[in-house]
């Protein structure tokens, strides 16, 4: 583990057994497997503040506008 770091983590019971058995299961430690879940969990973060980030532009429309226009519109 190049540059890694110690910390105290406190899982509830059920979700620690359930870490240990999967890391028996797949052959890997349980610190392989936080860091794995950690790391797909920033990715999702930064994929969805990139999809924020692109549509910072749009322009919007106030929600009873929208459910007005869509009302005369005969979609409601």
């Amino acid at each position: 583990m190049a540059d890694s770091r110690r910390t105290t983590v406190y899982l509830e019971s059920d979700l620690h057994r359930a870490l240990r058995l999967k890391a028996i299961e797949t052959d890997s430690s349980i610190s392989d497997l936080v860091n794995s879940a950690v790391r797909r969990s920033l990715i999702e973060d930064a994929e969805d503040l990139a999809a924020f980030e692109e549509r910072a532009a749009e322009a919007t429309i106030p929600y009873g506008e929208f459910v007005m226009a869509l009302k005369r519109d005969g979609k409601l």
